[in-house]
């Protein structure tokens, strides 16, 4: 049986997508049609926009709505026509919405492997608001998906100048750096930053940087001074350290120990049961991943759902798995780990 190593969504990819859904707390149908994105149902919010298109709403907001279901549906080529729709249906003064649908209109893009289209988006966004930190870092993850290491480079250099202490975007540039094979130079930015902030760096920050640099037992050290204090973060970040230096049982208890005063994040239920596959109780890692699922509105639904799947694999429960998986594939099309997965559990 091949060795389980956890589901992991890439975090420059997922960093992509994350542009709030706005325009969801009203009771028009487009704001019907939006509630339906969220929820995964993306050929009803469609339909749901149609609907808003027909009753005179914002066509502006509904060729957004459409082009963020398409991306749901894997349709990115779509996805852009109908970000191109709602672009140019402005009033021609650049307003907020229009950077919104811009940089969905980039992702989409990069889902389509279109790296040098949404490079030039991110060009525009500069162009405009030379400030914009998040469009620097995004570049720079596009030039190293084209191989430009310099490009790169100098975008994550200006965006680290701009805020040296915002430590959760260095790592995300180090996560993006390894991702595309340069690892070296994203541990070179996170020596860097401790060696600056030695004397300020609490030790949550501290930790966390030395478990990516792969010192898990200093990692833990300091990450056990900021348990009690620094809530699920640094409990996942201690759990981890632990498990990377094999010690599961300590892990475990850990994740459970910070359930039993908060049963309500589902990224603790997750590492919990990732921590129980590691230990091949994959019963009670089942068990985690689908408690995990019951929360509701847990942002880690895919995630969960694809773990679920793995633990009845690792169960034997085959048949089980196979029907979880076609299910998944429904939901998720674009997953090219699970659809391996699904070919996979239809021999079995």
């Amino acid at each position: 049986m091949k060795s389980y190593k956890g589901r992991i969504i890439p975090a420059a990819m997922a960093l992509l997508m994350a542009v709030l859904l706005a325009g969801c707390a009203g009771n028009s149908l487009t704001d019907e049609g939006m509630e339906l994105v969220q929820s995964l149902s993306y050929s009803d919010a469609l339909a749901k926009f149609d609907e808003a298109e027909n009753a005179g709403e914002d066509i502006r907001l509904i060729m957004r709505g459409r082009g963020i279901a398409y991306m749901g549906l894997t349709e990115y080529a779509q996805a852009v026509e109908c970000f191109e729709s709602a672009l140019s249906s402005g009033t021609g003064f650049v307003q907020d919405v229009d950077y919104d649908i811009n940089y969905y209109m980039a992702a989409a893009y990069c889902k389509n492997g279109q790296y040098a289209e949404a490079e030039r988006i991110y060009d525009a966004i500069l162009a405009l608001r030379e400030k914009e930190e998040t469009a620097y870092f995004l570049r720079g993850t596009v030039c190293l998906a084209q191989s430009d290491y310099e490009g790169a480079k100098q975008d994550f250099d200006l965006v680290i100048s701009m805020d040296s202490k915002n430590y959760d975007r260095l790592i995300d540039i180090y996560q993006a750096m390894e991702h595309y094979g340069y690892g070296s130079t994203g541990q070179e930015y996170l020596n860097n930053a401790l060696s600056a902030g030695e004397s300020s760096m609490d030790s949550f920050d501290k930790g966390r940087i030395y478990y990516y640099l792969g010192q898990y037992q200093e990692a833990a050290l300091l990450l056990e001074e900021s348990r009690e204090d620094g809530g699920a973060e640094s409990t996942l970040f201690l759990g981890r350290a632990y498990e990377a230096i094999g010690e599961y049982n300590y892990a475990t208890n850990v994740y459970s120990s910070y359930i039993a005063k908060d049963a309500g994040n589902a990224e603790i239920y997750n590492q919990l049961g990732l921590c129980n596959m590691s230990k091949q109780d994959y019963q009670a890692a089942l068990e985690a991943f689908q408690a995990g699922m019951q929360i509701e509105d847990n942002g880690m639904m895919q995630t969960l759902a694809f773990n679920e799947i793995m633990a009845y694999e690792y169960l034997g429960e085959y048949q089980k798995a196979a029907v979880l998986i076609n299910n998944y594939m429904a939901t998720y099309p674009d997953d090219d780990v699970a659809a391996r997965e699904q070919e996979f559990l239809s021999t079995r």
